[in-house]
């Protein structure tokens, strides 16, 4: 899991045939065989897909129990799969730039890299905002989750992980065509990710002081905030991070056409580009306290 790690931090994701991306498709392709506006079809289009990655996940744990080498190449590569530290901080440094530069039209385009909110109106402190809410919530559920999930269950927790966090982003959200069909998915993944969020926050409040914060601030705004957004995980680590960063998060988001009102998570001013570098810093620093976390389990 180390060097897993490591090629993320060194290489990022894979330019071309990306396993999530290839496994996105097929799970494409069968939503649109299975669909229907249905819960239990839906449950069980989720229990396939989370189940073959998986189930590949320990296929691949059995047939190298005996074999370490052949062990830790495959761990070290599904590690360096299932992570996106790499590109997260890449997407939040080149955000930061456009920013300081006040191209406010070409940092609308980027933020689609990082989050599916409505650009459209946005001026430049609402996108550093937008950014670093998606840095804060994106080291949980790219960086801390799967590391997380790797220590406790092995392979099968590492594609599990993903494959699920991969589902919930596709059919997961509130829509005409999902808002059913797309239930288990998005339930599942807030499971998966009920005690990883937690974790996060609380390396996040550990680690504040590398971004330039206090521990003692980022916790009580964790205790006071983390509850205030209507997601059961995206709330806490985006308050610890609040906290951390001394800004303000939260507020109405748009997404497709609908508002939601996330809650107001921090006491401090809105973010700017120089906050969006320090989030990276944290998220950086969050990932390296969860690569810990899971060699010491």
């Amino acid at each position: 899991m180390v060097a897993g790690y490591a090629l993320d931090r060194a290489l990022g994701d894979p330019r071309r045939g990306h396993p999530v991306a290839l496994f996105g498709r097929a799970a494409g392709a069968l939503e649109r065989r299975v669909w229907a506006d249905s819960r239990p079809r839906g449950a069980a289009y989720t229990a396939a897909c989370a189940g073959v990655a998986a189930g590949l996940g320990a296929v691949a744990q059995v047939a190298t129990r005996r074999r370490p080498p052949a062990r830790f190449a495959v761990t070290a590569l599904a590690t360096w799969t299932v992570l996106g530290g790499r590109g997260l901080a890449r997407e939040g440094t080149a955000m930061a730039e456009l920013l300081d530069a006040d191209d406010v039209p070409a940092a609308r385009r980027r933020l689609s890299h990082l989050c599916g909110r409505d650009a459209t109106n946005l001026d430049s402190k609402e996108l550093a905002r937008a950014a670093t809410e998606s840095i804060a919530e994106n080291t949980s559920d790219a960086v801390v989750a799967p590391l997380f999930w790797g220590a406790v269950a092995g392979l099968p927790g590492l594609l599990g992980y993903r494959a699920l966090n991969t589902l919930d982003a596709m059919v997961g959200h509130h829509s005409p065509r999902y808002e059913r069909f797309g239930w288990a998915s998005a339930r599942a993944d807030d499971l998966a990710n009920l005690l990883p969020a937690r974790l996060g926050a609380l390396a996040a409040i550990c680690c504040a002081p590398l971004a330039g914060g206090r521990p003692g601030r980022a916790w009580r705004v964790w205790r006071r905030d983390g509850s205030r957004h209507p997601s059961p995980n995206a709330g806490q680590v985006e308050s610890a991070f609040a906290g951390a960063l001394d800004v303000r998060l939260g507020g109405v988001n748009s997404y497709g056409g609908r508002a939601e009102d996330r809650g107001t998570l921090g006491d401090g001013p809105a973010p700017g580009a120089g906050d969006l570098r320090r989030s990276v810093r944290l998220s950086q620093a969050v990932g390296l306290a969860a690569l810990a976390a899971a060699v010491a389990r």
